[in-house]
């Protein structure tokens, strides 16, 4: 149980840094979606069900969605 826990908390810390590096803000946002789906899981494999049902509606699906339209509505590209 703690390996696998382990693995998606290193997963959690790859979006982290993958969101960060990309240009592209849907690119930034899609890695940010799988960061919070990750952290759902993380929570619930340590036994914290309310928290991971909460960060997988509110983070991974709610917030996700809503950067999407933003960025619908600007410019894709982040200045370099």
């Amino acid at each position: 149980m703690e390996l696998l826990a382990t693995f998606f908390l290193l997963l959690v810390v790859v979006c982290a840094i993958a969101a960060l590096s990309v240009h592209d803000l849907l690119a930034a946002v899609t890695i940010f979606g799988a960061f919070s789906f990750f952290s759902a899981l993380f929570f619930a494999i340590l036994g914290a069900l309310d928290v991971a049902f909460t960060e997988a509606a509110v983070g991974a699906v709610i917030t996700t969605t809503f950067f999407v339209t933003a960025i619908s509505h600007t410019v894709r590209r982040a200045k370099e």
